[in-house]
């Protein structure tokens, strides 16, 4: 069998959602789903840096198993027979976020401001999954708000970003790096 990389399809502007219909390369699925793979994408980046530990990268992994399923809601219709295979996103899985949030919240000092992003590569490549998720989860409710959308997948995102948010500062604090906070009266 060959290995075909193209397919030409998209060359007038137009891609297949699962199910076979094409829209727009603009469209809002498309929107939606591309932003959520371009975070994985930077998941991926910040899997790959030196020091993440192996317990923070079983985490990135279960996350990037989860957007391919997010990914794969936004880019379906609902409609088809396809759609009953692809599996769902449920509270456990934010739960999963959640606890990874509090447990890194018990090591960290109370946040008294905002937190301008830099630090060390590792912070900073999360504050970049904290943004590109926060897109993401604009673009699934403006998806949202003319076609039917899990809400679990919406909330999923909200969380996640949260999490690269705690990620962050976690980062920061294992170096011993003083977050930069926004100085209001400068």
């Amino acid at each position: 069998m060959k290995n075909v990389t193209y397919t030409k399809t998209g060359d007038a502007g137009t891609t297949s959602l699962v199910g076979g219909r094409r829209v727009p390369k603009y469209d809002d699925k498309v929107e939606a789903y591309g932003t959520v793979d371009e975070l994985s994408a930077y998941i991926g980046v910040l899997y790959d840096l030196e020091g993440v530990s192996d317990a923070v990268k079983e985490t990135l992994s279960v996350i990037q198993n989860k957007l391919f399923t997010l990914e794969s809601h936004f880019a379906m219709d609902k409609d088809t027979e396809i759609a009953k295979m692809i599996p769902v996103l449920a509270e456990e899985d934010v739960a999963f976020l959640e606890g990874k949030i509090d447990a890194m919240n018990a090591e960290l000092p109370v946040l008294r401001a905002f937190v301008i992003p830099g630090g060390n590569m590792r912070a900073s490549v999360s504050h970049v999954c904290r943004t590109v998720c926060r897109r993401a989860e604009r673009q699934g409710w403006r998806l949202a708000s003319h076609e039917e959308v899990d809400a679990i997948d919406l909330k999923y995102l909200n969380r996640l970003s949260d999490y690269f948010f705690v990620l962050a500062r976690y980062f920061d604090f294992l170096v011993k790096n003083d977050e930069k906070c926004w100085e209001s009266d400068k």
